[in-house]
C-alpha cells in the first residue's frame, strides 16, 4: 500500500485518534538515559546546534537520534502462501519514514514460503505483495534496505546434496536482483546476492550471512573471514552481522536444534575475533536485546503473524519494530521497541534477566 501525503497525514492522525487521544506524556525505556519532557514534532524551537534531536512519530515516545538510526523489523509473513500482511506491518511501514531512519532492516521471512507444493506463479505473486507493502513504499520515501534471507524467504535447507527449496531460492534471487527493486546498498561483496553479501553505510561495515538454515558451510565461512579481513571492514568504525537464525534459543517453541545455529559458540567466537560489534537476527518472533561475551545480540521480534513468548518470562507474546541510534564515537547503541499493537514502548526491565548464556542488553 502506497501513502500520498494525505492519505498518510489521515492515517496517522486515526491512529493517534483512536488509541492514544487520552496520551498527555511520552512512553519512555527506562533503559534510556535520557528523558525529554513534553516533546512535541510541532515544537518550533529550534535544538542546539551539533546537538542530537528526538525525532518519533506524531503522539509516540521520541528518542534522541544518535549518529546513525536503523530501524529494524523481522518476520513478516503469516500463513503458507499468503499475499496478505497484518495490519501492524502496513501501520509500520507508513510510520517508518516520520523516524528518519538512515536504513531499515529486516531480519528475514518477508514472505510465506518454505512449502513445497508452492507454484512458481504463487511464490511470484508473494513477493509481489511484498513489494507493494513494504519494498515499493520504503523506496519511494528513499530508505536504503537491508535484509537477510529466512527460511521461509528461501530456505537453505539441503537434502542430497541439493536445495530443498530450490525454486524458492531462484525466484527470491529473481525479485533481489532486478533492477527496479534495487535496495538502495552501498554493496561492498554482492556476488552471492541477496543470499550472503555485505554493504558499507556512514562507516558501519554490514555482513549479512545465510542463515535461512542452522548451518553455515564451509565456502560460506571462508567468504565471512575474507570479508572481515578487507580493508572496507577494518576501516570502518562499526561492524555488524545479520543473519535469521540466532546464534542460541531465546523463544518458546525454538528452542529446539534446527531453530538457532548449530555451532553457535563457534559462530560467536568467530564474530568477537573480528570485533563484529552486534548480531542482529529474527525467526524466533521475540524481541530481546542481549549480550554474551564481547558481543551484543539483538533478537527482533515478529511484526507479522505468530509472535511468541520468551524463555523464562510470563510477559504476553507482542508484535515489535525497534529503532537502534548508534554512537559511532562511543561504539554504543540504544534500543527503542514499540509494540506495534499498542505503539507502547517497551520497558526492557520487564523482558528476562537472562535466557541460557545471554545477559539482557542493559545489565
Amino acid at each position: 500500500m502506497i501513502y500520498n501525503r494525505r492519505q498518510f497525514l489521515i492515517l496517522t492522525g486515526g491512529l493517534i485518534g483512536f488509541g492514544f487521544a487520552g496520551l498527555g506524556h511520552q512512553f519512555w525505556n527506562k533503559s534510556e538515559p535520557q528523558k525529554l519532557q513534553n516533546l512535541e514534532l510541532e515544537n518550533t524551537q529550534e535544538p542546539p546546534i551539533n546537538q542530537p534531536i528526538a525525532i518519533a512519530p506524531d503522539g509516540l515516545y521520541a528518542p534522541i537520534k544518535g549518529d546513525v538510526r536503523i530501524t529494524l523489523i523481522s518476520d513478516l509473513n503469516s500463513q503458507y502462501g499468503s499475499t496478505d500482511y497484518d495490519p501492524e506491518i502496513d501501520k509500520a511501514i507508513a510510520l517508518i519514514p516520520q523516524w528518519q531512519p538512515d536504513l531499515v532492516l529486516c531480519g528475514g521471512d518477508m514472505v510465506a514460503g518454505q512449502k513445497r507444493s508452492l507454484t512458481s506463479q504463487q511464490i511470484e505473486a508473494m513477493w509481489s505483495a511484498f513489494d507493494v507493502h513494504i519494498a515499493a513504499p520504503l523506496r519511494q520515501a528513499n530508505i536504503p534496505f537491508g535484509f537477510t534471507i529466512g527460511n521461509h524467504d528461501g530456505s537453505g535447507s539441503i537434502s542430497g546434496e541439493k536445495y530443498s527449496f530450490q525454486q524458492e531460492r531462484n525466484l527470491a534471487s529473481a525479485y533481489w536482483n532486478n533492477p527496479n527493486h534495487n535496495p538502495g546498498l552501498t554493496f561492498i561483496d554482492k556476488d552471492n546476492f541477496p543470499f550472503y553479501y555485505s554493504f558499507q553505510q556512514q562507516d558501519i561495515f554490514y555482513l549479512v550471512w545465510d542463515a535461512s538454515t542452522h548451518i553455515i558451510d564451509q565456502k560460506q565461512l571462508t567468504w565471512i573471514e575474507n570479508s572481515f579481513n578487507s580493508l572496507a571492514a577494518k576501516q570502518a568504525k562499526l561492524r555488524l552481522a545479520i543473519g535469521h537464525l540466532p546464534l542460541y534459543p531465546v523463544a518458546v517453541g525454538r528452542n529446539t536444534p534446527g531453530n538457532y545455529m548449530a555451532e553457535g559458540e563457534k559462530l560467536q567466537n568467530l564474530l568477537e575475533q573480528y570485533k563484529v560489534h552486534t548480531y542482529i537476527s529474527g525467526h524466533h518472533h521475540a524481541y530481546y536485546p542481549g549480550k554474551t561475551g564481547q558481543l551484543e545480540l539483538l533478537h527482533s521480534g515478529a511484526l507479522g503473524g505468530g509472535p511468541r513468548q520468551l524463555l523464562n518470562s510470563n510477559v504476553s507474546p507482542q508484535k515489535t519494530l525497534t529503532v537502534v541510534d548508534i554512537s559511532l564515537d562511543s561504539e554504543e547503541s540504544r534500543y527503542t521497541t514499540y509494540n506495534m499493537k499498542t505503539l507502547q514502548v517497551i520497558d526492557i526491565q520487564t523482558l528476562p534477566q537472562s535466557i541460557g548464556k545471554i545477559i539482557r542488553k542493559d545489565l
